[in-house]
Parts: structure tokens; sequence; C-alpha cells
């Protein structure tokens, strides 16, 4: 029997496009966003009680990452990029519905509107529904995950001075913390796991509205080597 489910909200994020994003939720506290609920729940009736919550999990859709034809396994970047493993023993974004779930830091609630933090998700995002973080039934001491036991190695992230002072202006102008977003998320190394770039080479991805762009100039480093405002988009 086939079921239909229907957004009860979407997230507006910080997270402008899919390269960047940290891999899981809570790896970049930085990272915020507000999910904007739809009528019905976007009456106070619906979230009442929700400020007794630090936590909570969203169920979500995978919106750019939806397929026709189901994947049975999937390469994880935790193995490098290179090794496959069955779908479910994965959170890759390749799912059979595309359902993803995060745990998220509730900073505020208000009627319609939920300020997350710690997120891992992209703007834009349709939610499915939203759950509160129970800890005694959710934190798990005994639980083990063998193939992702402890959260990924960190790289040093450099500025050159131009783009820190850039960086600085448009925090302030967003009233965001840009800096501190920027260095979690590229601190999490978000190249494919099978790439070596030469030095020469350029990334780039937006947060917020702001374009960021970087190389790695030796192995392990992160250097910014710019940050501007993003270039309109066409109407």
């Amino acid at each position: 029997m086939d079921h239909s489910v229907s957004p009860i909200g979407y997230v507006r994020s910080c997270f402008k496009e899919k390269f960047a994003i940290p891999r899981q939720p809570s790896l970049a506290p930085a990272a915020r966003g507000v999910l904007e609920l739809l009528p019905p729940f976007d009456s106070g009736d619906a979230v009442a009680g929700l400020e007794q919550v630090s936590h909570v999990w969203l169920l979500f859709l995978f919106h750019q990452a939806l397929e026709s034809k189901p994947r049975l396994k999937v390469r994880p970047p935790r193995l490098g990029g290179n090794r496959t493993v069955g779908v479910f023993a994965t959170r890759a974004t390749h799912r059979p519905n595309g359902i993803g779930q995060s745990v998220v830091r509730l900073d505020k609630v208000e009627p319609g509107r939920l300020f997350i933090s710690g997120i891992d998700l992209l703007d834009g995002t349709p939610v499915l529904d939203i759950k509160p973080y129970v800890p005694y039934a959710d934190a798990l001491p005994d639980a083990r995950n063998e193939m992702a036991a402890d959260a990924p190695g960190l790289i040093q992230v450099q500025w050159s001075n131009a783009s820190l002072l850039q960086a600085g202006h448009e925090a302030s102008r967003l009233g965001e913390p840009l800096v501190e977003l920027i260095e979690q998320c590229l601190a999490q190394d978000p190249r494919p796991a099978y790439q070596k770039p030469e030095p020469e080479r350029r990334y780039g991805a937006q947060f917020w509205d702001v374009d960021v762009r970087w190389h790695y100039p030796t192995p392990g480093v992160i250097r910014v080597l710019e940050v501007a405002p993003a270039a309109p988009q066409p109407a």
C-alpha cells in the first residue's frame, strides 16, 4: 500500500548548496536556520510546550537527492569513498524514500517558527515531522557503530588576512557567527574523501549569501582565500 506525506514546513538555512554541509548534525554548532511551519502547524497550539525541550529530531526529505531507482549499496565518506556497503548501514543521502533525520538544537520557539542550530540541512529542505529529543531514551551509552565510532578528525583552517577581515564584515552585516561557521564546516574537509587536490586547485561554497573560496596548500590544511557577497541569483 502506498502512502503520501506532506511537508509541515521548510528550513531557511545558512547552507545554500550541498557542498560543505557537515555530514552529520551538531558538527558545526554555528550552523543556524529557521524552520518555518505551514498551516495549520503555524499556530502556537502546535508548538505549545516545546520551549521545555533543548533539542528536537527533524524528519525531512533530501529534496535534491530524490531518485527513482533505489540504491542497494553506497560509498560512505567514512570508508574513503571507494568501498561500498549496504544503504541501510549508512546515513547516505541516497535513501529509498528520500527520508533523512537530524537532531538539532532548539534555540527559540515562536508560533510558526523554530530557530535551530547545529544543523546539516540545505536551504529549502521540506520537513515532515518534529519530535522532541528524549535523553534517557535517545542517548544509549552501550550503543556502537564500528564504521563511525568517533567524530571525524578535523583539519587545520587558515585565513588570508583579507578573507578574515571580509568575513568579519559580512558576519556583522548578517548578525551571524560567519567566521565560526566557515571554520567549523571547512575543518570537516568537505571535499570527496578520494580526492587529493593539487595546491593550486580552488574550491568554493556559499554560506548565507556569502561566497567562500579556499584551497589545500599542504596536506591536512585548508587556507581560506576569498570571502565576498554572492552574486545575485537571476529572477
